[in-house]
């Protein structure tokens, strides 16, 4: 199983907080999703903002290092974070992805 992480993020730190997930093995993959329109409730009022969908995947033993870095470097307070369990796909692509999240073995390759 894998988990299809789903955030929010101005635009001009999404490209910032993808990389860092992907570098740190965090995320196998982050997409970014332009032209999203958020509309939601903040501290008593009703606000509107122009973001980015982040759609990072990831394995259930690394999705709370995610969570906590994605924490650290978001510039919201109070960052969105839903996390989707995928059950099934293409077995070559979610053995892709757990090879690619996780500590890097001494020969490059993951455990």
């Amino acid at each position: 199983m894998i988990h299809l992480c789903l955030a929010t993020a101005p635009e001009e730190s999404a490209a910032e907080l993808a990389r860092a997930l992907v570098t740190e093995r965090l995320a196998a993959c982050v997409n970014i999703v332009p032209g999203v329109r958020s509309i939601y409730r903040w501290e008593g009022a009703v606000e509107e903002s122009a973001e980015v969908l982040l759609l990072a995947k990831t394995t259930p033993e690394q999705r709370e290092a995610l969570e906590a870095r994605l924490r650290e470097l978001h510039p919201y307070e109070c960052p969105e974070l839903l996390v989707l369990d995928v059950r099934s796909g293409i077995e070559e692509y979610l053995g892709w992805v757990a090879a690619s999240t996780g500590p890097e073995q001494p020969d490059g390759s993951s455990p």
